[in-house]
């Protein structure tokens, strides 16, 4: 059993003698993991940082073993991003949410080709956040999560939208929000159609996603969201305060 396509490196984690067990996203074969040996040696470390692009290549006897996985490197997300510590937490959150909530081996074009865009726009600085807000709100709909924002759950109209019922998932209007408005979540207006985005929209989104992330996507797994996805969150929410 093999197969050969691009990849982007979602985790590495140290096996004995120097190998690695290594997580890629593909388009075809999803969530995939293969031993890498040398993956953990000095020569091959820089290769499986997560956030890289490659055209990776796995190899089993059958379907079901871990199997063995090399790789050629395509793009540098992550050297790319070493120098800019907020990209870095962006390309860190978005791997680890993507290996976290991610059935493994179920194919999710949508979000390996969101992800490979989203690292293609981490040099945007701050604006790739609505990337990431978008492409997190991308996964939690190809899994059977997804948020209903094309209109007022209560009126049925579809302008002003400003919350989002965390019972629901569904869009409601400022207007129709009433006495419940600070039971529900605030949408960003770049979820619905707005051009520009600051920081407490950027802060509003990753709580709307988080949200959803932690009851749905992993809550189901009955498994944490990643510390990584939390730190970006502080991160933001810092940018917000200042």
């Amino acid at each position: 059993m093999e197969w050969e396509g691009p990849a982007v490196v979602l985790a590495a984690r140290p096996q004995s003698e120097g190998n690695a067990v290594i997580t890629v996203l593909t388009e075809a074969q999803g969530n995939h993991r293969g031993l890498a040996r040398g993956g953990n040696s000095r020569g091959q470390a820089s290769l499986w940082l997560p956030g890289n692009l490659v055209q990776a290549r796995w190899v089993a006897r059958l379907q079901e073993q871990l199997g063995s996985l090399t790789a050629e490197l395509v793009h540098p997300g992550a050297a790319m991003s070493m120098d800019d510590p907020l990209a870095l937490a962006i390309l860190s959150a978005a791997c680890a949410v993507a290996e976290g909530a991610l059935p493994e081996r179920e194919p999710h074009p949508r979000v390996f080709g969101g992800l490979v865009q989203l690292i293609a726009g981490l040099s945007r600085g701050a604006d790739a956040l609505t990337d990431l807000v978008r492409w997190e709100a991308g996964l939690l709909a190809d899994l059977g999560y997804g948020m209903d924002l094309s209109a007022c759950a209560v009126s049925g109209e579809v302008a002003g939208l400003s919350w989002v019922s965390p019972r629901t998932g569904r869009a409601v209007s400022d207007d129709a929000a009433g006495e419940w408005r600070a039971r529900l979540l605030r949408l960003p207006g770049f979820l619905v159609g707005a051009n520009s985005a600051g920081p407490e929209d950027w802060r509003d989104g990753l709580k709307l996603t988080g949200y959803f992330l932690e009851r749905d996507a992993f809550g189901h797994q009955h498994r944490p969201v990643p510390p990584a996805r939390h730190m970006l969150y502080d991160r933001v929410l810092a940018l917000a305060a200042a």
